[in-house]
């Protein structure tokens, strides 16, 4: 396709009309050009696609597609390969049905448990959200199919999503909600890139140009297409200003005739149009080169239905691996594995009526659904089977019965979580409770049998404090796609293994978590006033206990590390600082299994306000009873740094830095220090400079007091007064003139700052 050749043939109307899309599904066509248009469709998890849509309602229903682990599960395994596998095969089911671009992953952070759609994103952690979408988005992206980015920023709560302002400091854009963004785009280049619904500090996503352009584009380095959330865009024509390409989905004719408008009234120029048509034009071109169709006519799409065959057989079983890889043992007292001799006894609702995935825009049609109840029957025959409540709340009867099953099997297994009806896209929880008689019945069959098992479906993490100890073993299962029920069984009996590791701290009580007392919004804003220390960092800060740290996680095995070794290259002065991190794990257990090794920074004599620790390396590793390897890790300047809003710019300061394998945020295993030589960090010396400023200058206070200084060589005036200073070191100099005692004027002192700033290297962001 030659997209310059389209571009310069393209009218005012139809380029007006190319940055907005056909339908609710669909880029527009030019029939007289032969550009076709390409098909989008939504699928973090699956396809949700719809072929057949009402042209009215824009509603229809969605094709069979395999309904993949969400986030809250697949990333919960730290599985770079696992994750790029089931992004293969998202890829292979996008192009059976014709689809250009899938719209995933969500990297947004959980910066609350009580987000509606946090089972749709990653982690409260901004380098695994990074580490983990950059997998997803390089399987799908191999395969010849685009992603959509998403949601690009600060679209952390559901509640008012679509008109609140996310009010949020730079440090703490740069340093949690923007990283994971910047990983992929830097690393993947993703097709596109889907705008938020929300303000970011009063100004929509949809029309940001700091953020669209200023970071995005000209920071990152992107060149694909930015799309609207569907009717994220207020003002069109101040979007494709800032930098939106495509807005999704059309709004009747408003937008197109305000674009005419604009460019013909001199608002817009043709040049800012012109660069999102031919964002627009590079996207279809880049869809036609990976599916080598040709141009169509009119209302010709890219692709087509068929034109890939699905190994749904297949792709299930994929489903099945990816799930229990992310199922974390939570608790286990030596009840699991179950042997295959074990009398058990199914109890719950959700063991039969599978909660698998969310609600809202990701919902899939899944091709068939495994439950737990027909998994543990394939396994052990017949088993005995007592609801316990129903889907829709308590029923005392069935809690009876189930009491009396527990009474009469070795291990009554009991399946609890959240509803449909209790967090979805669209609204934010209230609370993190499971439901009264789901916490219930768990209690009165551990009194009865304290071998019970607990398996959880919940898209994000619920109270546990109350009951957490009456069981045996705790299953923290997710909402793990259409196979969970085939997953949760190979875990329980050992078939898998266990590896998962929690991907968010798990909190005594909701009122610990860092943005309590700030989430949701109020009177349309957002207050993140929490600033960096989101999830496990904002605990920390605290000294919170927590029920489970983040990156917990159990195995039937055990594995033991040694030999640290961590070696730097580089200098923070050239850019280039890097650390290689190196140690041995050996599984010193009966059974194979997988671990993972953690890794994470601490700065220790920083002046900067850092988290008590950051994690900035990962690696899952499988290995066989009485099996060593040596793994390896690697740590860049930015796993050191942190955004100074001083110098605008990320900064690393000079001193003791730790670096810590661990188990999870809060058992470090092994650490060795390291010492880094950086510059001073901050702003030249000047005469609005603090007093205390100007006494930490070794270079400017030996000039003062080898002027003024008395014969013991101590400084003169204020500088030499502890208590004064105390008091005053806080103010500028400029205004310290005046005090008595000071024996140098204005224009002395600024000579002699002139004197050291010639002879002196700048600091680091002058």
């Amino acid at each position: 396709m030659d997209v310059d050749m389209l571009l310069s043939e393209l009218t005012l109307q139809e380029k007006a009309a190319l940055v907005i899309g056909k339908d609710f599904w669909h880029t527009r066509d030019v029939e007289r050009l032969g550009l076709p248009s390409i098909m989008v469709s939504d699928g973090p998890h699956g396809m949700r696609t719809q072929l057949h849509v009402d042209v009215e309602t824009n509603v229809g229903g969605s094709e069979p597609a395999t309904c993949f682990p969400t986030a809250s599960n697949v990333h919960a395994g730290w599985d770079r390969e696992m994750v790029r596998r089931v992004g293969e095969a998202i890829a292979e089911e996008a192009r059976a049905l014709g689809v250009g671009v899938v719209l995933g992953p969500g990297v947004n952070i959980k910066r609350s448990p009580l987000c509606g759609r946090n089972f749709e994103y990653i982690s409260e952690d901004p380098y695994l959200a990074g580490e983990m979408g950059l997998a997803l988005v390089q399987g799908i992206q191999s395969r010849g199919v685009g992603t959509s980015l998403k949601h690009f920023a600060a679209n952390n709560q559901e509640t008012d999503r679509i008109r609140m302002s996310s009010d949020v400091d730079e440090r703490t854009l740069r340093e949690i909600y923007l990283p994971a963004f910047e990983r992929i785009v830097t690393a993947a280049q993703p097709w596109t890139v889907m705008c938020s619904y929300n303000k970011i500090n009063g100004v929509w996503a949809s029309q940001n140009h700091w953020l669209l352009t200023e970071v995005l584009r000209d920071e990152w380095g992107f060149d694909g297409l930015v799309v609207s959330d569907w009717g994220a865009v207020a003002d069109r024509v101040a979007a494709v200003k800032a930098g939106l390409d495509l807005e999704m989905p059309p709004a009747l004719d408003h937008s197109e005739l305000a674009v005419e408008a604009a460019v013909e009234s001199g608002e817009l120029t043709m040049q800012e149009l012109d660069a999102c048509v031919r964002r627009v034009l590079e996207l279809v071109a880049k869809a036609e080169a990976s599916t080598g169709s040709a141009i169509g006519g009119a209302g010709s799409a890219i692709g087509g239905a068929g034109s890939v065959t699905v190994d749904f057989d297949a792709h299930h079983a994929l489903a099945r691996e990816a799930a229990a890889q992310g199922i974390v043992l939570l608790e286990n007292d030596g009840v699991l594995p179950l042997s295959p001799q074990a009398r058990i006894g199914v109890i719950g609702e959700f063991a039969r009526t599978t909660r698998f995935q969310g609600g809202g825009s990701s919902q899939v049609n899944a091709t068939r659904v495994t439950s737990a109840l027909e998994a543990l029957t394939e396994t052990y025959g017949e088993v005995p089977f007592a609801p316990g409540f129903t889907v829709e709340g308590a029923d005392e009867a069935l809690a009876r019965e189930a009491v009396e099953l527990a009474r009469g099997v070795e291990v009554p297994i009991v399946f609890i979580g959240l509803t449909d009806a209790e967090e979805s896209e669209g609204f934010d929880r209230t609370h993190m409770d499971l439901a009264p008689h789901q916490v219930d019945l768990v209690t009165q069959v551990s009194a009865v049998n304290p071998r019970t098992v607990v398996v959880l479906s919940n898209g994000s993490v619920v109270s546990m404090a109350e009951w957490k100890d009456a069981p045996a073993a705790i299953l923290e299962a997710w909402l793990g796609g259409q196979a969970v029920g085939g997953a949760v069984v190979d875990v329980l009996t050992g078939k898998v293994n266990p590896s998962g590791r929690l991907n968010e701290t798990i909190p005594i009580r909701l009122e610990d978590n860092p943005s309590y007392g700030n989430f949701p919004s109020h009177e349309g804003h957002a207050r993140y006033g929490e600033g960096i220390m989101v999830g496990y960092r904002g605990y920390d800060a605290r000294k919170l206990d927590v029920l489970y740290p983040f990156g917990h996680g159990l195995s039937y095995t055990s594995f033991a590390w040694s030999g640290l070794r961590v070696e730097t290259a580089g200098s923070v002065a050239g850019g280039d600082l890097a650390a290689r991190v190196r140690l041995t794990v050996t599984n010193t257990g009966e059974r194979a299994g997988a671990d993972v090794v953690q890794v994470y920074v601490r700065d220790v004599a920083g002046e900067a306000q850092r988290p008590v620790r950051e994690l900035k390396g990962f690696t899952k590793v499988f290995l066989e009873p009485g099996e060593s390897r040596t793994v390896e890790l690697a740590l860049d300047q930015r796993a050191f740094s942190f955004w100074s809003q001083v110098t605008n710019g990320w900064e690393v300061e000079a001193g003791e830095f730790v670096i810590e394998a661990c188990r999870n945020a809060r058992e470090v295993v092994l650490e060795q220090s390291l010492q880094v030589e950086a510059p001073r960090i901050g702003l030249p010396l000047s005469m609005s400079s603090t007093a205390a400023e100007w006494l930490a200058d070794e270079q400017l206070m030996e000039r003062v007091i080898a002027r003024w200084g008395d014969d013991a060589g101590r400084p003169p005036g204020l500088f030499g007064n502890e208590e004064m200073m105390t008091l005053v070191g806080n103010f500028p100099m400029d205004r310290l003139l005046f005090f008595p005692g000071n024996p140098f004027s204005y224009a002395e002192l600024e000579e002699v700052l002139g004197e050291v700033s010639a002879q002196s290297p700048a600091p680091a962001g002058s």
